[in-house]
């Protein structure tokens, strides 16, 4: 992973702590924590690969989770160890390294992993089959691991309110639907990675993880920014939490999977010899 993404997220590194707390990215996060809960026994060792700021790490040491957490931007690093102490919480370790170099860390080295992150930003498939493989040979037999894709489908949804701009023409919308779309970062916020969930699949597939499910993170009110924040808006906050708690409870729903902006994985790992 380049240069260029380690500082963008070194310049970000706050605002990513808080982007998941906000009325929409919300059930991003609300999403992938019921996956983690229904899929990971707790008082496991969960590897947190890319973790950036440490939001996802937060949340499961306070749920009684064991975390060590990995992430390219030192500064992310940083903070996540800052607010984690503040919070009297205790991860196992911290690593300021690229998702490129988990051939570092031996085998069976953790019980699960989640990788919510890096798939974004690596441009090159064998850079992102190294990173897989090299996941599922670091968990625990039986181990389970969450990795996260930015779904090329979902952006054509999403760029309605956030960049309808890069839409102009035709170019835009046949890449999304074509996938595999290879963004630098004069085209993109940073160097990015989108993909259409069936291409995430074979790929997955053919780092050796078996997958259980699959889930698109904002399920069915994908896209729906500005109508959520008018919920949001009202005084009584009972209409806007049951569509977030309904839509991150059924996130593996295959009516709306396939057209949200993340494609959540969840894998097993199988280490049988035959």
């Amino acid at each position: 992973m380049s240069e260029v993404v380690k500082k963008y997220y070194n310049d970000i590194s706050v605002h990513e702590l808080n982007r998941l707390n906000n009325h929409y990215s919300i059930i991003e996060f609300r999403s992938t924590m019921y996956l983690i809960e229904k899929y990971m026994l707790k008082n496991t060792h969960i590897f947190d690969i890319g973790s950036g700021p440490g939001r996802y790490s937060i949340e499961l040491l306070k749920r009684d989770y064991k975390v060590s957490l990995l992430d390219i931007s030192d500064k992310s690093i940083d903070l996540a160890r800052t607010t984690i102490e503040s919070e009297n919480l205790k991860a196992e370790n911290y690593y300021a390294m690229s998702a490129l170099e988990l051939d570092k860390f031996e085998d069976d080295s953790f019980d699960n992993a989640i990788i919510l992150g890096p798939m974004y930003h690596i441009l090159n498939k064998e850079d992102r089959l190294k990173v897989l493989k090299d996941a599922k040979r670091i968990v625990k037999n039986e181990g389970v691991i969450i990795i996260s894709y930015i779904n090329s489908y979902g952006i054509i949804r999403s760029s309605l309110n956030e960049f309808p701009e890069a839409y102009v023409n035709d170019i835009s919308f046949n890449n999304s639907i074509k996938g595999n779309w290879q963004l630098s970062s004069e085209e993109s916020f940073t160097e990015a990675y989108f993909t259409k969930p069936s291409m995430a699949k074979i790929e997955v597939e053919e780092a050796g993880l078996e997958i259980v499910s699959y889930a698109g993170a904002e399920g069915f009110l994908s896209g729906l920014q500005l109508e959520l924040e008018r919920l949001y808006d009202y005084e009584d906050k009972t209409i806007y939490n049951n569509y977030i708690r309904f839509a991150s409870e059924n996130c593996e729903m295959e009516h709306y999977r396939d057209t949200t902006e993340h494609t959540l994985f969840v894998c097993k790992v199988n280490k049988k010899q035959w």
